[in-house]
């Protein structure tokens, strides 16, 4: 059964595996006696099972010459063409939405962006766990896409390790490796990640549960925590349910969007040294230190408080919205602490927005489901960065660490300037494009990396006044969600995919 579902194409499976997940809200509708929303719900599953088995007897006979590019173009065509798929249902439910705010809502989800453009209140529990669905699902196809997809094409981050050029396949040096074929090898890697990706979300599931939380809020947080699309249902954490053991437990579970070494699957981080040598996880840490420092004792040595007598209850509060806000954003989910203005008080400065958006941009590690520009890419830029000093203060010193660190410091560190240059161009144009459209340039920056970071959530803190999604025009709504397409898939890849191979050789 699995040897024929990998002869069909890419897109073909991953529309049948959407109408799959379209049961999952139409039994939760059954639960909750939401018979109407339920019936919605199971047709358009029909719908979507029946399109896809078409599909796959109209397609059983596809052969593409070049099978790596061709998965390549169907991920690319997963995020332009599913949410079609997947607002089916949505726009059936909510009959007396437009179908732009239903395409943004289901792009928005499905690059675990988590941008809306409806009230909480509006949409009932099944529609909330729908997009949390989407987003759950969004956020696998983007790490199943790194181990097999990108990695072989060395994109995705893992040119800044290997210093291949983006694109072009590694040589095959063994039999085994000339054999295995691109489908069999995402068919293995899909096997191996799936049970640990929805075992961790069961996990969190319980935990949250065990906090206090309801049973599907809880859900749809351990869904948007896992796939840092930071949905939550008709409450959120400031609401305090589950309190501070909840927000304990998403906080541990942010480790999975900062390394790709903290997933226990075999063959991830076992050669490298494991987790505790992750250079991502070791800037991660440096970069909330910093914060911490920043925002949490500026009390004391800017605000000149030393003399103030402040309760420890409060400063703990502080602390702690500060540290897990900084982690939430830094791995792009977007969830705000309870006791994050608490933390905007203490350090008097309001709510840092500018260091919401930078946090975004750093982004989490590679082979993650997090977006931004990816830690290992800072790191690689920070370490060529230092070792070119180094050269300055001494000329003939000699770079150790082996080949692996100086090819991370040489093409590696090249391939992420490159990379950098290419997130900070699309920012350019993205401001540009919504300015013309009459957004004021604030808004329109703050609304730029959010789409490209996939961190939807900076539309309410990194401006000076919240930023209304529903507030936008379909154009800009239009803009945003390709934008939003954009940063989920990397500048990189869509390179790739457009530019012909022989000019990456």
């Amino acid at each position: 059964m699995l040897a024929r579902l990998a002869e069909l194409p890419l897109l073909v499976v991953l529309l049948a595996i959407a109408g799959v997940l379209a049961l999952v809200p139409a039994v939760h509708g059954l639960a909750v006696l939401d018979f109407a929303v339920a019936r919605d719900f199971f047709y358009s599953a029909l719908v979507l099972l029946i399109l896809s088995a078409m599909l796959g007897l109209a397609t059983a006979a596809f052969s593409p010459r070049d099978p790596a590019q061709s998965q390549l173009a169907s991920l690319v065509g997963a995020y332009l063409a599913l949410p079609f798929a997947f607002l089916l249902p949505w726009g059936q439910a909510l009959p007396d939405t437009t179908f732009v705010n239903a395409w943004f809502e289901m792009t928005s989800s499905f690059t675990t962006t988590g941008a809306t453009v409806y009230e909480a209140d509006r949409l009932s529990d099944t529609l909330h766990l729908w997009r949390a669905i989407v987003g759950w699902y969004g956020g696998f196809l983007i790490l199943l896409a790194a181990y097999g997809i990108l990695a072989p094409l060395s994109l995705g981050g893992f040119e800044v390790a290997s210093g291949r050029v983006p694109g072009r396949r590694a040589v095959a040096t063994t039999q085994a490796q000339r054999l295995a074929e691109p489908a069999q090898r995402l068919g293995r890697w899909a096997l191996r990640l799936l049970p640990v990706y929805a075992g961790l979300t069961l996990a969190l599931w319980i935990g949250l549960m065990m906090a206090g939380e309801g049973s599907t809020t809880a859900l749809i947080q351990s869904m948007g925590t896992l796939s840092t699309s930071g949905i939550s249902g008709q409450s959120d954490l400031s609401d305090r349910i589950s309190g501070f053991p909840g927000e304990a437990l998403i906080f541990v579970f942010f480790l999975f969007a900062l390394s790709r070494r903290a997933f226990p699957v075999p063959g991830i981080g076992t050669a490298q040294g494991g987790l505790l040598a992750d250079p991502e996880l070791r800037l991660a840490l440096q970069i909330l230190g910093l914060v911490l420092i920043l925002l949490f004792f500026r009390h004391w040595f800017i605000r000149g408080n030393a003399d103030d007598i402040d309760s420890l209850h409060e400063a703990l509060a502080s602390l702690w919205g500060v540290l897990f806000t900084a982690a939430s954003f830094l791995t792009t989910t977007g969830y705000v602490s309870a006791d994050w203005q608490t933390a905007a008080d203490w350090s008097g400065i309001g709510t840092p927005g500018m260091i919401l958006l930078g946090l975004a941009i750093l982004g989490g590690g590679i082979a993650t489901a997090a977006g931004g520009v990816k830690l290992l890419r800072i790191y690689a830029l920070l370490r060529h960065g230092k070792r070119e000093l180094e050269r300055i203060i001494h000329p003939s010193s000699v770079g150790g660490g082996g080949p692996d660190l100086r090819r991370l410091l040489q093409e590696g560190a090249q391939l992420a300037w490159v990379f950098f240059m290419l997130f900070a161009i699309s920012i350019a144009i993205v401001v540009g494009v919504l300015t013309l459209l009459g957004v004021s340039f604030e808004p329109a920056l703050v609304l730029a990396i959010a789409a490209l970071t996939t961190t939807g959530q900076l539309a309410d803190l990194g401006a000076g006044a919240p930023i209304v999604y529903s507030d936008l025009s379909g154009s800009v709504k239009l803009v945003l969600g390709l934008a939003m397409v954009l940063g989920r898939l990397e500048t990189l890849a869509l390179l790739a995919f457009l530019l012909p191979a022989r000019g990456r050789r």
